[in-house]
């Protein structure tokens, strides 16, 4: 019985500890500053997430915010879909509320319609996706969207922004969230 008991505890202690691909120097990632550890494709929580390290990569994001006290929408968005892709739906749910903005910063841009319909995917509610996609649809293209890349150069992006993501979760209704996202088409971007 004794031998039973501490196997179980084991268990217990190997479920807890994250895979030997998802460890990282948690100090160097809660050094970063918020453009290292957010925007850097290579770099930042990015890295465990590209290593299917999700849920360890939510734990980061949520480590590194409170560190910081940060309270970025994006940072919250980013921190719902990892918890999303990892099975956590109510969290992630909770997370992507939070990203919302006010609707003088989203004038005209449809984040908050984005997140109306990734809400809706999580909460299996197709009409739902379905009226926030075409309201995303219909917003025309504010004349002061100049997106620009890194390098501060203009760059070309599709309009409306995400509106692929919300197809993507249309065409592969009722799958896991993780999988839904991967639907996600290529954005056509149009040649001036």
């Amino acid at each position: 019985m004794i031998m039973l008991g501490a196997l179980l505890a084991l268990g217990g202690l190997m479920q807890q500890q994250p895979a030997a691909h998802c460890a990282y120097d948690r100090a160097a990632m809660l050094a970063l500053d918020e453009k290292q550890f957010d925007q850097d494709i290579a770099g930042g929580w990015r890295l465990l997430a590209s290593s299917g390290c999700d849920a360890e990569g939510a734990d980061l994001i949520r480590l590194w915010r409170e560190a910081h006290e940060n309270t970025a929408g994006i940072l919250y968005w980013h921190e719902g879909q990892l918890r999303a892709k990892s099975g956590q739906t109510k969290a992630a749910i909770s997370l992507f509320e939070r990203s919302r903005r006010t609707p003088a910063e989203d004038a005209g841009f449809g984040w908050n319609l984005y997140v109306d319909g990734t809400i809706a995917f999580l909460r299996n509610d197709r009409q739902a996706a379905e009226t926030a996609r075409n309201q995303l649809a219909s917003l025309p293209r504010p004349p002061s969207f100049s997106p620009v890349g890194p390098d501060g150069k203009p760059m070309m992006v599709a309009w409306p922004p995400n509106l692929n993501v919300l197809d993507g979760f249309l065409s592969c209704w009722g799958r896991p969230y993780k999988e839904a996202y991967s639907c996600t088409r290529p954005i056509s971007v149009p040649h001036p």
